[in-house]
């Protein structure tokens, strides 16, 4: 039996903006995205929340206002986990990271593990948006690994704008999620088992996009 396909959220987001952007970036590395500042400042933040909550390193001044959230976390009781990576087959048991039969993985910003209740904490650092499919997608694998938990506490924390999107999951609730969610991954799928990635043009293809060689890129040779 052949290794199994694989995804994650971040693959499927950007699957969905531009197939062959995906390809060219996620799978076979030909080009590589940068991201800009944004990126940059976003992975600075990720990795400092990660430090002062698993470490007790002090967030850098430029965060300071971050402070109440990693005070927020350490006030709470349980098992604190941070930048927990899961992954689960593809009939939703738990498995190891780089498992021959991983299907999805995930990394949890900030999981906290209190009896039959689990909190998971998403740091954002851009503009808020009104989608759960990450957070759902975390809750499958804390129910996965943690078969003694019967509800998921999610929220989305938008860092810039001070605020929090919450999200209560129950096992049902992903039973119905995935109806939906299960034809957008088939997708995904469909396209590695023919490698059919066409571009999909869009607003962002001149500023955004890394892949040069596409036609619709605006720093594009020839």
């Amino acid at each position: 039996m052949g290794k199994e396909w694989a995804w994650s959220f971040s693959k499927l987001k950007n699957f969905e903006t531009c197939p062959h952007r995906h390809q060219q970036v996620d799978l076979l590395k030909n080009f590589s995205d940068e991201g800009g500042e944004a990126l940059m400042w976003g992975n600075s933040v990720h990795t400092s929340l990660a430090n002062a909550l698993a470490k007790g390193v002090p967030l850098p001044k430029e965060m300071a206002a971050y402070q109440k959230w990693v005070d927020r976390v350490n006030s709470g009781s349980g098992q604190l986990l941070v930048e927990q990576k899961y992954a689960i087959t593809r009939d939703f048991e738990k498995t190891q990271y780089f498992a021959p039969n991983v299907w999805y993985r995930g990394i949890g910003d900030v999981v906290r593990i209190d009896g039959s209740v689990a909190l998971v904490l998403d740091w954002k650092t851009g503009r808020v948006k009104d989608d759960y499919t990450q957070l759902a997608l975390m809750a499958q694998c804390i129910f996965s690994h943690f078969p003694f938990v019967k509800k998921v506490r999610s929220e989305y924390v938008w860092l810039a704008e001070d605020c929090s999107t919450p999200e209560l999951f129950t096992r049902q609730d992903l039973a119905d999620t995935w109806v939906g969610l299960l034809d957008r991954v088939r997708m995904m799928e469909n396209a590695h088992k023919t490698q059919t990635y066409p571009a999909r043009p869009g607003k962002l293809c001149k500023s955004w996009c890394p892949v040069k060689t596409c036609q619709h890129n605006g720093k594009a040779s020839g």
